[in-house]
């Protein structure tokens, strides 16, 4: 008879222990990113300060991530990344940076006749916490902007259509 109760403690136990295992396999932590930065780098062909439909995205532009504390301003984490055919970059991050004020910045453009920064688009940024409302682990960030040296021919015209046109051209 006694061997009979031990049974059901038997059985629950083990099933204690095939449970734990199945909740701690998964609870163990993944190669997965914990935030996905995406965003893109474009040469502002008009050079008017935005895009336009005749922009262009840069292949193999450079840019940073960097995060620092918000109290010290001391660079926390920095990590780079390169844009593809369509001008976009990918930055994986693992590590979430609550106390940190977090940007994308341009470092390089490959492009020799386009390689101006724009003062107000040379960074972008994102906010790489949960505490933020947000579920999604990608969090995009507004494009980056080099200018083109000399404004393509077509660019005048566009800008009227804005009324942004140099008066004097």
């Amino acid at each position: 008879m006694a061997s009979l109760r031990i049974l059901p403690a038997m059985t629950l136990t083990i099933l204690f222990y095939i449970l734990f295992y199945v909740v701690a396999d998964t609870a163990v932590a993944t190669d997965a990113p914990d935030y996905l930065v995406q965003g893109r780098v474009y040469c502002d062909t008009c050079r008017a300060g935005f895009e336009t439909n005749v922009t262009e995205y840069i292949k193999g532009a450079k840019v940073r991530l960097e995060c620092k504390h918000f109290g010290t301003g001391n660079v926390e984490r920095s990590v780079e990344g390169v844009t593809d055919e369509t001008g976009t970059y990918k930055i994986e991050l693992k590590d979430s940076h609550v106390e940190d004020i977090c940007e994308v910045v341009l470092v390089e453009s490959p492009l020799a006749n386009c390689a101006e920064v724009q003062a107000t688009r040379d960074r972008a940024r994102v906010v790489l916490t949960r505490d933020d409302g947000i579920c999604d682990n990608l969090r995009p960030a507004n494009p980056l902007g080099y200018f083109k040296d000399v404004p393509l021919p077509v660019c005048s015209e566009l800008l009227k259509q804005f009324d942004l046109a140099d008066d004097d051209e």
